[in-house]
């Protein structure tokens, strides 16, 4: 079934692999409010964290749009290093393509509950925790908490569940509207959602805030928020 931008996804079916990646960059950007401003944001911030000898990675590199970004942004930084990890080796080959001309950018397919990290500067996860089974969420938090720098930055934006039912139902029922605005139809919007069943399960605003704190992140900040996403900031 079709879910927009030619892809097609079944019922609890939703894969990044495949074609996604030949037209992921524009499924996501009309998808997700505020994609491309959230990714300023976090080059923004890599500014106050990324010096010539850092190591900084993200978690969920898709495409790679994000690490070049960073990667371009820190020009100055020729020295940085910027690893990108991703389990779905269609995204991790575009990526590369995508990245081939910046020399400081890393690609690996791998699993990022299970990599083993170098001590980083930064870690960015751009709606990647989301698609995580929740199983797993704790332990991939308290990694990235352990393997930052005392100083360090960990970046999270995630697609939130609201605090109660009716909070919850006029935010779905807005987002929907954002999505028909942006050009998707009815049954594109519908299938979309059905087949993310099982595979996208998103957290509260405060339970991503429990969970960092659990890793032992103290302080933590809202960077970016729209209706049912969330921009999170924390620094150990």
């Amino acid at each position: 079934m079709g879910v927009g931008h030619n892809i097609e996804a079944e019922n609890a079916g939703w894969s990044f692999a495949g074609k996604t990646s030949e037209t992921f960059v524009e499924h996501i950007k009309q998808s997700v409010p505020l994609y491309a401003e959230g990714h300023d944001i976090v080059c923004q911030l890599s500014d106050f964290f990324v010096s010539d000898n850092s190591v900084c990675y993200e978690i969920g590199t898709s495409t790679g749009e994000l690490l070049k970004k960073l990667a371009v942004h820190n020009k100055t930084k020729p020295g940085a290093r910027w690893i990108g990890i991703d389990p779905v080796a269609e995204m991790v080959e575009t990526a590369k393509q995508h990245c081939a001309d910046v020399k400081n950018i890393q690609l690996l397919h791998d699993d990022a509950r299970l990599f083993e990290y170098e001590p980083a500067d930064m870690i960015v996860s751009y709606y990647t925790i989301q698609f995580i089974p929740p199983r797993d969420r704790q332990q991939l938090i308290d990694r990235i908490y352990q393997s930052l720098n005392w100083g360090g930055a960990f970046v999270m934006f995630e697609k939130v569940r609201a605090p109660d039912a009716r909070f919850q139902d006029i935010l779905t029922q807005l987002y929907a509207d954002f999505k028909l605005r942006n050009g998707f139809d009815c049954e594109e919007i519908v299938m979309k959602t059905r087949s993310l069943k099982g595979i996208l399960e998103p957290f509260s605003t405060q339970g991503n805030i429990d969970m960092m704190k659990r890793a032992g992140f103290v302080d933590i900040t809202t960077v970016q928020k729209s209706l049912c996403f969330e921009g999170f900031f924390a620094i150990k």
